[in-house]
């Protein structure tokens, strides 16, 4: 039998509702006391945990691991390690792959070969064969082979028609349809923000409705069919609005937020680096494409206003978007970029932001990326109770650290915070009891 024991940590279980000082005993992989005072002296592996954070492992609801087909950028084994780095121990990948996840085979094949990397990896189908946005995909064989979920995120499911017959499997199914919402002819031209800041760059730009009419037709399609919506990457705070509404009229409707989208504006991707609601400005000198994300950065007021929504309970969870690109897909012209951000190994520090500037707790950072995706989509994980499977992350929540492309384990280093320095980080992060990743100083 093999031990270890987790010392004198801020343990906190939102399962439970525990957030104080205590120890955490492992034993052959799963939780076995959560308590004060707990001795070593019989434990194999002792870890002083003083001024870290002990949590369950935390959940990302929304990666891109480009496996199988775009391996340059990443893959099922690279993007396990980022993910290690950054304290997930489960993630759930989009299907935007070469070939699209779109067959029961091909969700099989990312849950074997998921399985082999230690991280728990769950797959989400396609809507549409192929992603092409027209016949619906085999919704019921794909969720008996393991997709949590489907969608063709990176772009809307244009046809009524097939979003009322996806709507209506997902009832049956217990799966959600997770929504990418982009009016396309809107969006068409623009690679940021349609505002002040895209005018000053002379793009286009992509305004609001384009994301806000979709979301707007969706939620009607989910409330015509009673069936379960889920909208991805709310960038806006008139989205979120709609959202809350047709949470308060009954719809089943759940929704996500990014870190980058609570903290970032479009003026980074000027090269204007400030933090929403701060007063410093860190001038990057050139445009940035490590900053171009879709949906785009907005302005200020949507990325202050959007933390209310996340306060309130709109949205259900947090998730990061982890979109990895090679340094060939992000060229310096803005239209020629591709769109995404690598997100896994920044979600604590950019975070950390946010509960330093007094605007949330840890315990509720814990919670919309623990327990928070576990409940939403059931999956497992997200507590410390004891007989739980021993998936813990520990965090440093001082630590202090550049982000470089020598730091990132990601194959991709595609972030805007590149040369930045940053604080808090994943530490330790427990698989079933064994240290996947340790980087304590």
């Amino acid at each position: 039998m093999s031990t270890l024991l987790l010392k004198s940590g801020r343990v906190i279980d939102p399962f439970s509702g525990l957030d104080e000082i205590a120890d955490v005993l492992i034993e052959d992989g799963t939780i076995k006391t959560v308590a004060t005072g707990i001795s070593g002296d019989r434990v194999d592996t002792v870890i002083d945990c003083a001024g870290y954070l002990v949590t369950p492992g935390w959940i990302d609801a929304h990666v891109h691991l480009r496996d199988p087909g775009l391996t340059y950028k990443e893959d099922l084994q690279s993007g396990a390690l980022a993910a290690l780095a950054g304290g997930f121990t489960r993630m759930c990948c989009m299907p935007n792959t070469v070939p699209a996840l779109d067959t029961p085979a091909a969700i099989s094949d990312i849950v074997e070969r998921g399985a082999a990397t230690g991280v728990h990896i769950h797959p989400i189908g396609t809507i549409t064969v192929g992603r092409l946005l027209h016949d619906l995909a085999p919704l019921d064989e794909m969720a008996s082979a393991g997709a949590i979920g489907f969608s063709d995120d990176g772009e809307s499911t244009v046809s009524e028609e097939v979003m009322r017959a996806a709507l209506r499997l997902s009832t049956l199914l217990n799966r959600p349809i997770m929504v990418h919402c982009e009016d396309p002819d809107l969006a068409r031209g623009g690679s940021m923000h349609r505002g002040d800041v895209s005018r000053e760059l002379g793009d286009p730009g992509i305004p609001a409705a384009a994301e806000e009419n979709y979301i707007e037709r969706d939620i009607r399609l989910a409330e015509e069919t009673g069936g379960w919506l889920h909208v991805l990457h709310v960038s806006t705070v008139r989205g979120a609005e709609m959202v809350r509404a047709a949470k308060d009229r009954g719809v089943r409707v759940t929704a996500e937020v990014m870190p980058h989208h609570l903290t970032l504006t479009d003026d980074w991707v000027a090269g204007r680096r400030r933090i929403a609601g701060h007063s410093t400005t860190i001038n990057f000198g050139r445009v940035d494409t490590n900053a171009k994300v879709n949906p785009p950065l907005r302005p200020e007021s949507d990325a202050i206003g959007l933390l209310d929504f996340v306060l309130d309970g709109t949205f259900d969870f947090i998730a990061t978007d982890h979109a990895p690109h090679a340094e060939r897909d992000k060229p310096e012209t803005l239209s020629e970029a591709a769109s995404g951000m690598s997100g896994l190994e920044l979600a604590i520090p950019t975070m950390s932001i946010l509960v330093s500037d007094g605007r949330i707790g840890w315990a509720e950072v814990v919670r919309l990326f623990t327990l928070a995706p576990a409940q939403t989509l059931n999956l497992a994980g997200g507590t410390l109770a004891p007989g739980a499977v021993a998936d813990v992350t520990v965090i440093d929540p001082s630590r202090v650290w550049k982000v470089t492309p020598e730091s990132i384990k990601s194959r991709s280093k595609n972030t805007p915070f590149l040369s930045m320095d940053v604080t808090a980080k994943a530490i330790v992060t427990i698989l079933a009891g064994e240290v996947r990743h340790d980087d304590r100083s």
